[in-house]
C-alpha cells in the first residue's frame, strides 16, 4: 500500500523519529514521508515510533492509500526529496 506519514513531535524527539521513519519511507519534506510499504513493515515502523514519542504531546498522521494510481500529486515550487540530497 502507499502511505503518507507526517509527524509533529517535541523538538528533542524529532531527529529520533525522522531516523526511524527514514528506514521505511522516502523523506519528501520536513516531517513528511511517503512510499510503498507492507502492512507488517508499517506496523513495525509505528511500533518503533511509539516507543520514542509521548502520546500526550506528539502527533503522528498516517494516510493509507489502497490504490496509489488514484493519487494526483501537484507540487508548487521546488520538489524536495531529502533522501537524494544525502546520498
Amino acid at each position: 500500500m502507499f502511505v503518507i506519514l507526517t509527524y509533529d513531535v517535541g523538538e528533542k524527539r524529532v531527529n529520533r523519529v525522522r531516523k526511524i521513519v527514514k528506514k521505511y519511507l522516502i523523506w519528501t519534506q520536513n516531517s513528511v514521508f511517503e512510499g510503498d510499504i507492507t502492512e507488517a513493515k508499517l506496523h513495525k515502523c509505528l511500533s518503533e515510533i511509539d516507543k520514542n514519542t509521548i502520546r500526550a504531546e506528539d502527533s503522528i498522521y498516517v494516510y493509507r492509500v489502497q490504490n496509489p494510481k488514484n493519487i494526483t500529486k501537484d507540487i508548487i515550487g521546488v520538489e524536495k526529496n531529502y533522501d537524494e540530497m544525502f546520498i
